[in-house]
């Protein structure tokens, strides 16, 4: 019985590698136009072999946008395991660093999977660099993929619990459209992703209440919120995207940059009203926002 099962596995798996391999030889066109069925029917894909060249060269960018920025957050954290006010929030921040940590090589395992050679790119690129500017805009600092608010750094502990704030909280509300995209292994890695994630924003919230309850404190509180706040609104991309409509239909993306940034900033508004602190004022500046969004985590 057990070597039948075993058999059946093998021919299983191996007239699987066979079909994969088929589609691997397709021509580009019919590739296309096999894959836009399947996600029409609300399919997903889960190997390489089943991609066209567009949905596998949006969904590499995307990714390695995740992962460079989950990883960059991460170093721009570390400082803050030894800057932190007392030993119970050294343990917090390092197991905040740790998190992001492991969610860049869940990223960077999944870009190995699409042909990326990850060591050679992690060793190419220098993700602890920070920007001392006010606003660095949409400015390229450098040739990683990482969004421009990682290039920022965090000055104080009010910054650093202002960016656990409003960035953690943008990142979820980002990541709700990856645990249903089109790209199964990303749907997987998202899971555990996004658990933790709401961890780091309890983290965050905890913090913010009690920096704003404080006569002593809120005024900080308030000015780094000010500051941050703005830089995180940026992040979402331009409203009625091209890029963005291009993600929709390849079931990447499942809305437009302006609802998500939206979502976001009702969340925020609620929680400054529960704290006591002012939501601040935005206003749309195209010249400081990306075309495409930032899918963090």
């Amino acid at each position: 019985m057990i070597i039948k099962k075993a058999s059946a596995l093998f021919w299983k798996s191996g007239r699987q590698s066979l079909q994969e391999s088929k589609m691997a030889k397709e021509p580009e066109m019919v590739k296309a136009e096999r894959l836009e069925e399947k996600l029409a029917k609300g399919g997903k894909v889960e190997t390489l072999a089943e991609m066209s060249d567009e949905y596998r060269g949006h969904l590499t960018h995307l990714m390695m946008m995740q992962a460079d920025s989950e990883l960059a957050g991460a170093f721009g954290y570390v400082p803050w395991i030894m800057k932190s006010p007392d030993i119970k929030e050294t343990l917090q921040v390092a197991q905040i660093v740790k998190d992001e940590v492991r969610h860049a090589r869940v990223m960077y395992r999944l870009l190995e999977g699409l042909g990326v050679d990850v060591d050679q790119y992690y060793q190419s690129h220098n993700f602890s660099l920070r920007v001392a500017r006010d606003d660095i805009g949409t400015e390229r600092v450098a040739d990683d993929k990482r969004v421009n608010i990682f290039y920022y750094p965090i000055d104080t502990w009010y910054d650093f619990i202002m960016f656990n704030f409003c960035m953690d909280r943008g990142a979820g509300h980002q990541l709700e459209d990856s645990l249903d995209c089109s790209y199964k292994p990303w749907c997987d890695g998202m899971e555990g992703i996004f658990k933790e994630e709401a961890m780091h924003m309890a983290h965050g919230d905890h913090w913010v209440e009690q920096l704003a309850q404080d006569d002593k404190t809120r005024d900080q509180a308030q000015e780094a919120l000010d500051r941050w706040y703005p830089r995180t609104m940026n992040i979402f991309g331009r409203a009625n995207s091209p890029k963005n409509k291009i993600y929709r239909r390849l079931g990447l993306k499942k809305r437009d940059n302006d609802e998500v940034r939206w979502a976001f900033a009702k969340e925020i508004k609620s929680k400054c009203d529960l704290y006591g602190l002012k939501a601040p004022s935005w206003q749309p500046e195209q010249h400081k926002m990306t075309e495409e969004p930032f899918i963090p985590g």
